[in-house]
């Protein structure tokens, strides 16, 4: 099995490909650079632009709680990690994390926010729809009564809310099935949808940042995005 390339070469390419946005290398991602192939610690790793968790000013290295929530303004990103799963959160978004008995919860309030996720159920709960997933990575573009919801590799199940008992299960390896949910009765409840606004180098250096590598790192159609 041939093995997978050192991760911090593969920052260095991702920041001269602009990858990490103009601001470069900041706070805990030149940890990464640093540990090699060793996860980073937990933590707000990249803050561009105008970033807050629970209305102050986000600072590197802050780490993010249940019940936090962060807010990007226009031109503004946020590349965070809680514990096994790592964030990459656009401009003009509204995210909130909790914990509940029977799994993590994050919820989409508006805007964009690519995620990978380590083992364990989590609760993606969006203004149309919520999703179950276990162990995957999805990228969410959220407004009132559309969500754009790719699951880019793994499974997960979407109850949407204009129709809860038309659950759809899905099962992808590489963006395989982007769909748009409706919560408008003038548009169907889920439709299919094309891949945006997101990319795989940006999934690699998720991962990377936790430690893994996406499942379709290496195999044909890797790079497509």
């Amino acid at each position: 099995m041939k093995a997978l390339p050192q991760r911090r070469p593969l920052l260095r390419a991702l920041l001269a490909a602009g990858i990490l946005g103009p601001v470069g290398i900041t706070g805990l991602i030149r940890e990464a650079l640093a540990e090699g192939n060793k996860p980073v610690a937990p933590g707000m790793h990249k803050v561009s632009g105008t970033v807050t968790v629970n209305g102050q000013p986000a600072r590197e290295g802050q780490l993010i709680r249940a019940g936090d929530t962060i807010v990007t303004g226009p031109k503004s990103e946020a590349i965070y990690v809680i514990g096994q799963d790592a964030f990459m959160q656009r401009e003009k978004s509204t995210i909130s994390f909790a914990a509940e008995a029977a799994a993590s919860v994050m919820r989409v309030i508006t805007g964009g926010i690519l995620s990978v996720f380590g083992k364990g159920d989590k609760r993606l709960i969006v203004p149309t729809a919520t999703i179950g997933i276990r162990g995957t990575a999805c990228y969410i573009e959220a407004e009132p009564k559309k969500v754009y919801f790719c699951l880019c590799y793994g499974i997960a199940e979407v109850a949407p809310m204009a129709d809860p008992k038309q659950i759809e299960r899905i099962e992808t390896q590489h963006h395989d099935h982007p769909i748009l949910i409706h919560n408008d009765s003038a548009m169907p409840t889920m439709a299919p949808a094309n891949v945006i606004n997101h990319t795989d180098a940006e999934l690699v250096l998720l991962e990377n940042l936790v430690g893994r590598w996406p499942p379709f790192y290496g195999k044909p159609g890797y790079g497509n995005y």
